[in-house]
C-alpha cells in the first residue's frame, strides 16, 4: 500500500472512531427507536451478487464498530452508503479490499466473498485483490509523479504492459474513461500535483481503472470538490457503472439520490435499511432512515 493510501485510511479511521460510546447511547435514547442487531429491512440481498457479505463484524481493539451486517452488492450496480459520522460506513467499505489490514488493532470477522471466494483467505493475494477492487479516497492523492506515470504506475507493477505502445494505450484509455484525456493529453509529463482538485480526483479514478478492476470503492469522492467538479465526477460514475460495480460512501444524500441504484443506511454500526434509492428517499421502511433523511439527526 502507498504512503498516501495509508494516511488516507488512518484519517478515515480517526473520523470513524471520534464519537464516544456514551454519546451514541444518548443518541439512541433520544430517538427512542430500537435497532435489532443483524436485521436489515428492505432488499439487502441480490440474485446476482458480486460481493456476498454475511455476519460481518469489525473490531478496533475491544470496540465493535460493525455489528453483524449481511449484504449483497450486485454486479454493475452503484450502491451508496449513507449515515451519520461515525456510523461505520467507511469502516465497512474498507473491508471490501482489506484496507483495514493496515490498522494493527483492527479485526474483521464474518464471511466476505467476492465472486464466491473468501477475500480474507490466507491464500488470497492482497495485492491482486486491490487490483480487482480499486479505491478512490476522500481527498485526491496523486503520486508526486507526472500525469502519465500516475496512470501507468499500476499497469507497470502488475506487468500488464510489455511494450511502451501498450502502456501508452492503457494510459490514454484510462484517461478517456475518466473524462480527462482532452484536458491532459498535452501535459502528460507535467506533475500531477499541478492539476486542479477536480482533475486530480479524476486522475485518481483513471489510476484506479488502469489495472482493469471489477469493483471501484469511493470514500466520499466529492467532499473536497466544488459543485462543478462534483458534477463531472458524478457523470463519470454514471458512465462507469456500465463496466464496474461501484460502492460509494457519501454524506450528501442528494449525491446518493443522483448516482445510486440502491442506498444503504448505517446507524451506530448497524445496517438498518437497504432499498432502491428512490424508495429510501421517498418512502423509507425504517423510522431511523426517515429521521436521518428528514434531518431530525445526522
Amino acid at each position: 500500500m502507498s504512503i498516501n493510501q495509508t494516511v488516507a485510511s488512518k484519517a478515515a479511521l480517526e473520523n470513524e472512531m471520534r464519537t464516544p460510546a456514551q454519546e451514541t447511547t444518548v443518541e439512541t435514547q433520544r430517538e427512542g427507536i430500537a435497532v435489532e442487531e443483524g436485521k436489515t429491512v428492505g432488499t439487502p440481498y441480490s440474485d446476482n451478487p458480486k460481493f456476498k457479505l454475511r455476519n460481518v463484524e469489525v473490531f478496533y481493539g475491544e470496540n465493535r464498530a460493525i455489528k453483524n451486517i449481511s449484504l449483497d452488492i450486485a454486479r454493475n450496480e452503484v450502491i451508496s452508503f449513507i449515515g451519520p459520522s461515525g456510523c461505520g460506513k467507511s469502516t465497512f467499505l474498507r473491508c471490501l479490499n482489506r484496507m483495514n489490514d493496515s490498522i494493527g488493532i483492527c479485526q474483521v470477522k464474518g464471511e466476505l466473498l467476492l465472486d464466491g471466494e473468501n477475500i480474507y483467505s490466507a491464500k488470497n493475494d492482497v495485492v491482486e485483490l486491490r487490483a480487482r477492487v480499486g479505491m478512490v479516497f476522500q481527498k485526491p492523492n496523486p503520486f508526486p509523479k507526472s500525469i502519465y506515470d500516475n496512470v501507468a504506475y499500476g499497469p507497470r507493477i502488475h506487468g500488464l504492459a510489455n511494450r511502451k505502445a501498450d502502456l501508452d494505450e492503457i494510459v490514454e484509455n484510462s484517461l478517456r474513461k475518466a473524462g480527462l484525456w482532452n484536458e491532459a493529453k498535452d501535459r502528460l509529463h507535467d506533475m500531477a500535483t499541478g492539476m486542479s482538485g477536480g482533475q486530480q480526483q479524476r486522475l485518481c479514478i483513471a489510476r484506479a481503472i488502469a489495472v482493469s478492476p471489477e469493483v471501484i470503492l469511493m470514500d466520499e469522492p466529492c467532499s473536497a470538490l466544488d459543485p462543478i467538479a462534483t458534477a463531472k465526477v458524478e457523470e463519470l460514475i454514471a458512465e462507469m457503472s456500465e463496466s464496474y460495480t461501484i460502492v460509494i460512501v457519501t454524506h450528501s444524500m442528494q449525491q446518493a439520490a443522483r448516482v445510486s441504484n440502491r442506498t444503504a443506511y448505517f446507524h451506530l454500526g448497524h445496517l438498518v435499511e437497504v432499498n432502491e434509492t428512490t424508495k429510501v428517499f421517498t418512502s423509507p421502511e425504517h423510522e431511523l432512515t426517515e429521521s436521518y433523511i428528514t434531518g431530525r439527526f445526522g
